[in-house]
């Protein structure tokens, strides 16, 4: 019967068309500043109450897909994160793609997303089972841990002044604080402001850190110009890259996409956070960690890799304990609900044909994206050759339709403009952004599960010990700051690089 499902989807052509129309709406969702996968699949979600519960998955699969991989686009050519999950693809792809290689950057991103995305459905088919019963026993105690392990990341993305990459992760957090406090719902450093009261949007950040950032910086620079040697872009054959550099990427590559899928499991952490750990990753097992963020394959392959194995990780708990671990696949929840699929423990019982639908519909989403991207980036690069006083203002308003669309509130318009004249003075104290986002991103879960644990260690001083996960992520986070600072200290960075 399983088997059925799926062979109903890849032996149907409508299928095919279907996706195809889902996964090329998903890239230019991804692609404009402003625009998410969450936003594609909520527009779109009204067109598929019409349609067979097949179809329905097919499309909104799509779009999930298509989104996600879309975002590449923006933050190669543009240096702006289409989708919060391409924001680590930023650090390497846009100085790629400035050097001249911005071919061979989007050929890279193209293909490890393809990856990520497949390896994280080969894992979603073999194991969801198993490992949605890990993901159910984490407690406040094991999410708080893992908060603590991956805000000590900040050190390996501060580049070479970790004391300004610990204050500007600090500034996110402290930026996460407003609004209502969790468990008690107190208002805090809302002055009066009843806009303040919801805190800010994860997407208003990056697009005023990013987005408003880079555009005020061209602004800048038109009215006083510098002398810099334009690169034309490469010709490339194939995704640019040669077999020997794939090789080398390849454990790279197997890291990123467990990571990216062990990310995805735990509800609530998201892509971003998937690419920036695993971009984190990568950079501290590299020999050569200063050549990040000045243009290597390897920080494409890490944050490509990751941030679309979350896609097949996110499914885990949405189909098997009924989860959704963002907005993304709380739009997924809300369209298997309209069809009248249930999800939980007994979803491959009740509709093991709905979900080996969504299998097969994964795998040739994830197809089609690498073919209509291989295909676009000719047409995508030309992007470049646009002069950006043209380019920008109407990224600026895709910015602030996205912004404002994202929460159907002027407000979140004016914090976009607020955060990116925060990110223009960051720039010009040489305080790196990736802290910042980090540690606003992971604020809110290890604030509230720091508390919830504090309830629970009043109650049972004792109960951390039956919390060995908690416990093993806590070792690891000592382990990680001791090798982090010993490769500083032993290898620190030249004034050439400074």
């Amino acid at each position: 019967m399983y088997l059925e499902g799926f062979l109903s989807v890849v032996t149907d052509p409508k299928m095919y068309l279907i996706i195809l129309l889902g996964v090329a709406v998903g890239i230019v969702f991804g692609a404009i500043p402003g625009l998410t996968a969450t936003m594609a699949i909520t527009m779109c979600l009204p067109m598929t109450y019409a349609m067979d519960v097949k179809s329905a998955v097919c499309i909104l699969m799509a779009l999930y897909i298509g989104g996600i991989s879309g975002g590449l686009i923006s933050a190669i050519l543009l240096n702006i994160p289409g989708t919060p999950s391409s924001l680590a693809t930023t650090f390497d792809g846009a100085p790629m793609a400035a050097s001249g290689h911005a071919k061979k950057a989007l050929g890279v991103g193209v293909f490890y997303s393809f990856i990520g995305t497949m390896v994280g459905l080969l894992i979603l088919m073999a194991i969801a089972p198993q490992l949605s019963k890990v993901a159910i026993k984490f407690s406040p105690f094991e999410y708080c841990a893992l908060a603590i392990f991956s805000l000590v990341l900040v050190i390996a993305l501060a580049g070479k002044d970790m004391i300004k990459g610990l204050l500007s992760g600090t500034l996110g957090l402290m930026f996460a604080t407003v609004g209502l406090s969790p468990i008690d719902s107190m208002k805090r450093f809302t002055f009066g402001n009843v806009n303040l009261t919801g805190g800010f949007q994860l997407l208003t950040i990056l697009i005023g850190l990013y987005a408003i950032t880079e555009i005020a910086s061209a602004a800048h620079e038109a009215v006083h110009p510098k002398h810099i040697i334009i690169r034309e872009t490469e010709k490339v054959k194939g995704f640019g890259f040669t077999l020997k550099e794939f090789k080398d990427n390849f454990a790279n590559m197997l890291i990123s996409a467990l990571i990216g899928t062990g990310i995805g499991i735990l509800p609530g952490i998201g892509g971003g956070t998937a690419g920036l750990l695993a971009y984190s990753v990568e950079k501290s097992r590299s020999k050569n960690p200063e050549k990040y963020g000045k243009g290597c394959m390897e920080g494409v392959v890490a944050s490509e890799t990751s941030n679309n194995a979350v896609i097949g990780g996110a499914m885990v708990p949405l189909l098997t304990l009924g989860i959704p671990g963002d907005g993304a696949t709380a739009m997924l929840l809300g369209g298997l609900m309209i069809h009248s699929v249930t999800t939980g423990p007994l979803i491959f019982q009740k509709y093991g044909d709905t979900v080996y639908a969504i299998y097969g519909a994964m795998l040739i989403a994830a197809v089609m994206m690498l073919f209509v991207e291989f295909y676009g980036m000719k047409f995508f690069v030309n992007v470049l050759k646009i002069p950006r006083n043209f380019l920008l203002p109407p990224v600026v308003a895709m910015c602030c339709i996205g912004a404002f669309g994202n929460s159907n509130r002027v407000f979140d318009v004016t914090a976009v403009v607020i955060f990116g004249v925060v990110g223009y003075l960051l720039g010009k104290v040489n305080m790196p952004q990736p802290p910042l986002v980090l540690g606003f991103i992971l604020g809110p879960m290890l604030e509230t599960n720091l508390r919830r644990s504090t309830q629970l260690l009043a109650i049972d001083p004792e109960c951390w010990a039956e919390h060995p996960i908690a416990i093993a992520f806590l070792v690891a986070t000592v382990v990680a700051v001791f090798f982090i600072v010993r490769s500083r200290v032993k290898k620190p960075y030249s004034k050439a690089e400074a």
